[in-house]
C-alpha cells in the first residue's frame, strides 16, 4: 500500500525544516521546506497542505503537485513553494524506494556519473579570501563562490568599487587558471553599481555572476547581461517557471532554482526544460541541509544541462549542526576531487538519522535572516 498515512514536520539547527512522509505500508519519505528565516510559517503550509495527501496514493506524485499549487485561489510565492517542494521531495523518495531505484532513474536515467560541486568562502580582506579559499582548495573543491561585497552606496565610490576588484583578484590569484570562482553580487548592487563593476571584473574571468539585481527588478537584469561578457546567473529567489522565464529571456546563462524553494523536484525538472529552450546551465540554489543537496543531485543526474552543485558543508553558518549530522551513512554526500560520484541507493539515495532528528526537534531552532542597510541608508539584502 502507498497511501499516505501521515506527515510530519521537523525543525532541526541550524536553521532547516525536514518532511516526513510515511505510507501505509511504512515507507517513508524524506524532504526539506526550508526557506531560511521563515521556516515556522512553511510548517504551518506543510500541516494544511497535508489535508490534501493522507489518505491517498503517494505514486501520484505529478497529480499531488498540481493540487497543492494550483487548487487553491491563492497561488505561488516562498512560503507555498516552499511548503510544495519539501512534501515533493518526500513523495519521490516514497516512489524510489517503492520501485527499488534512485530517483534519477526514474527521471529517465543517468546522463552523468558525478557531479562537480562548489562552496562558499567568506573574508572581507584580500587576505582573508585567500586564506579561506586556500582551505576549500585543501579539501579538494575546484570551484567557489565568495561575495562580491558588504555593504554598498546605492552609487558606490571608487574605493568601494576597488575594494570588489581586489577580492576577486585575491581569489584568481590563488585559484590560478585551472580552478573557478563565481562572484555573487547578492542583490546588493544598484543596477548602476553592478554595470559599473562587472567590465572591471572581466580581467578574472569569474565562473558567473550571481544575482545582480534582488529579483523584484528582474525586469532590469537585461541591462546587465548587455553590460558584460561574463555568464550572468539568478534564480534562488524564484520560484517557478513563470518567474524563469523573462530572466531566460534577458540572456542569463545559468539559471538557480532552489530545489527547497521552488516546487521541489517535479518544478525544477520543468524549469530545467526551460533554461535548455534557451541555452541555459542549472546551478541549483542550496546552502540547505543534506535533503535538499540529495534531491539537488538527483536531478542533475538525470539533466543534460547541469552545470555545478552549491554545497554548505562547512560553511560559518551551520551552528549547531552540519549538513552530514543528520545522515547515518555520510558517503554518498562526500564529495572526492571537487565532484559528488552518482548516488546509487533508492530514493533520494541517502538514510536519514531519525533518532538525530527527532532529537534536534525537541531543541528546535530560531534562525532569522540578519536585516541590515546600505551605508546610504536604504534598506539591502543580507
Amino acid at each position: 500500500m502507498t497511501t499516505i498515512a501521515r506527515v510530519e514536520t521537523f525543525l532541526v539547527a541550524p536553521r532547516w525544516l525536514f518532511v516526513r512522509v510515511e505510507t501505509a505500508s511504512g515507507i517513508v519519505g524524506w524532504g526539506e521546506a526550508t526557506c531560511e528565516g521563515r521556516s515556522e510559517t512553511v510548517r504551518t503550509a506543510v500541516e494544511q497542505l497535508s489535508e490534501v495527501l493522507v489518505g491517498r496514493d503517494a505514486l501520484r506524485i505529478e497529480d499531488h503537485w498540481q493540487v497543492m499549487t494550483k487548487g487553491s485561489f491563492y497561488r505561488g510565492g516562498p512560503i507555498l513553494a516552499s511548503a510544495v517542494a519539501g512534501l515533493d521531495q518526500a513523495l519521490w523518495d516514497i516512489a524510489g524506494k517503492h520501485f527499488g531505484a534512485p530517483v534519477h532513474q526514474l527521471l529517465g536515467g543517468p546522463v552523468r556519473d558525478r557531479i562537480r560541486v562548489y562552496g562558499w568562502v567568506g573574508g572581507d580582506e584580500p587576505a582573508e579570501v585567500r586564506d579561506h579559499i586556500a582551505a576549500a582548495v585543501e579539501s579538494g573543491l575546484t570551484a567557489v563562490k565568495m561575495n562580491a561585497s558588504g555593504r554598498m552606496s546605492s552609487v558606490a565610490s571608487v574605493a568601494e568599487l576597488d575594494a570588489v576588484v581586489r577580492r576577486v583578484a585575491a581569489a584568481r590569484e590563488v585559484l590560478g587558471e585551472d580552478r573557478d570562482v563565481a562572484v555573487d553580487f547578492h542583490g546588493r548592487f544598484s543596477l548602476a553599481n553592478a554595470r559599473r563593476v562587472a567590465p572591471l571584473l572581466e580581467p578574472y574571468r569569474p565562473f558567473f555572476l550571481e544575482e545582480p539585481v534582488v529579483p523584484e527588478n528582474s525586469h532590469l537584469i537585461g541591462e546587465f547581461v548587455r553590460s558584460t561578457s561574463t555568464p550572468v546567473s539568478t534564480g534562488e529567489r524564484l520560484y517557478n517557471r513563470q518567474e524563469f522565464l523573462p530572466v531566460l529571456q534577458a540572456g542569463i546563462a545559468v539559471a538557480q532554482p532552489d530545489l527547497s524553494h521552488a516546487g521541489g523536484i517535479t518544478e525544477v525538472r520543468k524549469i530545467a526544460a526551460l533554461a535548455e529552450v534557451y541555452d541555459a546551465q542549472l546551478a541549483p540554489h542550496c546552502p540547505l541541509g543534506p535533503i535538499a543537496l540529495a534531491a539537488c543531485l538527483q536531478v542533475g543526474f538525470a539533466t543534460t544541462n547541469y552545470l555545478i552543485q552549491e554545497q554548505s558543508i562547512g560553511i560559518h553558518y551551520n551552528l549547531g549542526a552540519e549538513v552530514l549530522d543528520y545522515c547515518l551513512d555520510k558517503t554518498p554526500l562526500t564529495f572526492v576531487d571537487g565532484y559528488v560520484e552518482r548516488l546509487t541507493g533508492p530514493g533520494l539515495g541517502i538514510e536519514i538519522d531519525e533518532h538525530a532528528v527527532r532529537t534536534a526537534d525537541k531543541r528546535g531552532h530560531a534562525w532569522r535572516s540578519p536585516t541590515w542597510r546600505h551605508l546610504d541608508g536604504s534598506y539591502a539584502e543580507w
